[in-house]
């Protein structure tokens, strides 16, 4: 990636210099990196500061003692790094994956291609470039459809309803207190299915009718299929990638794995769902049908780099077994939210 022109970093997208993300050029000279990707051929990733790098203590700094000591102490502190946030491991795994398709198609631009989304103060731009380089105001939404964005990150609830409301998949990332060790050669990505992948035609009828009406419903509409959800397009962007290495004979050593993690029932409901991934093009590595059974100790074996999840009941139990999980706030679940805390959204209905 590189960072693109730009007086600061004020409420723009900078596609952070890792460089690695482009396609392979022959260099003019032995140190020239690769331009990124076009953004209609990439599969983009917007990441917000907050969660690609560890800031907490600015944040608390900002919010007790405002903009000026925050400021300040991003100045005094500018040649020091943060350390990695929840999404490095991710935004990692995507330069693996980028690595491998390079040395497949080497001309192609079908990548991932991670875009630093930020509206820090321009002083905080120079220790935000600092630490990509050592680890090699507004709302961002108009960036974030003007780069094709295929995903976008963020700790701020409010952002990603702004991105999800404008037909962006969007997630709120959230830290566990330990995160759990995750492969560094394999992409691995969970989805819940009903209103992240899915829509949430099945979990209305679920919260307004009861379990019994669910199951009589999803049998009497097993082959209706569902319609989509706010995270389809990103499958299908993983979907893309998967199938340029399946062409060259990788299936089994693809560095791209996905997988399905819901509370359906294989029995009584998990059928509607296969179905209709099938009819979508799909194709998902494992569909785990946890029958109403806690999602965090089958994802503690899993290791995904990332899960979605529409109810904060799964995204905290996912965070409490060292899970990189994020909120996606969608759907008719988002209606029992009981209460906020430090922004954070949370939701006593399990799914």
């Amino acid at each position: 990636m590189s960072l693109k022109d730009s007086q600061d970093f004020t409420g723009t997208g900078n596609r952070a210099p890792w460089g690695d993300t482009g396609t392979v050029e022959k260099p003019s000279t032995p140190t020239r990196k690769p331009k990124p990707p076009k953004p209609e051929n990439a599969v983009t990733i917007g990441v917000s500061a907050r969660v690609l790098f560890n800031m907490e203590t600015e944040q608390q700094i900002y919010e007790r003692q405002g903009l000026e000591e925050y400021i300040k102490y991003q100045v005094e502190h500018e040649t020091q790094p943060f350390t990695p946030g929840p999404a490095f491991s991710f935004v990692k795994a995507l330069e693996a994956v980028n690595a491998q398709l390079r040395e497949l198609y080497p001309e192609s631009e079908e990548l991932f291609d991670v875009v630093l989304m930020t509206n820090n103060h321009a002083y905080v731009g120079l220790r935000l470039i600092n630490t990509i380089n050592h680890h090699r105001g507004n709302s961002p939404i108009g960036y974030l459809k003007a780069y094709h964005t295929n995903l976008y990150l963020s700790a701020d609830p409010v952002k990603v309803r702004e991105a999800l409301e404008e037909g962006i998949a969007a997630a709120t990332m959230f830290t566990p207190e330990k995160m759990a060790e995750v492969s560094e050669s394999q992409l691995r990505v969970a989805f819940d299915g009903d209103a992240v992948l899915f829509s949430d035609e099945s979990e209305r009828i679920y919260k307004a009718h009861g379990l019994d009406k669910f199951f009589e419903h999803e049998k009497a509409h097993e082959n209706k299929l569902l319609d989509h959800g706010p995270l389809k397009g990103f499958l299908e962007a993983l979907g893309k990638l998967q199938k340029k290495f399946y062409g060259k004979g990788q299936r089994m050593e693809c560095p791209i794995r996905t997988y399905l993690v819901t509370a359906r029932s294989a029995a009584s409901s998990g059928t509607r769902a296969l179905k209709t991934l099938r009819s979508w093009g799909l194709e998902i590595d494992e569909a785990l049908f946890m029958a109403g059974a806690p999602k965090g100790p089958m994802l503690e074996k899993i290791r995904p780099h990332i899960f979605f999840d529409d109810q904060m009941f799964h995204v905290e139990g996912a965070a409490e077994m060292g899970t990189v999980a994020c909120h996606v706030p969608y759907g008719v679940a988002q209606g029992v939210t009981k209460r906020e805390m430090n922004g954070r959204e949370t939701s006593s209905a399990p799914k």
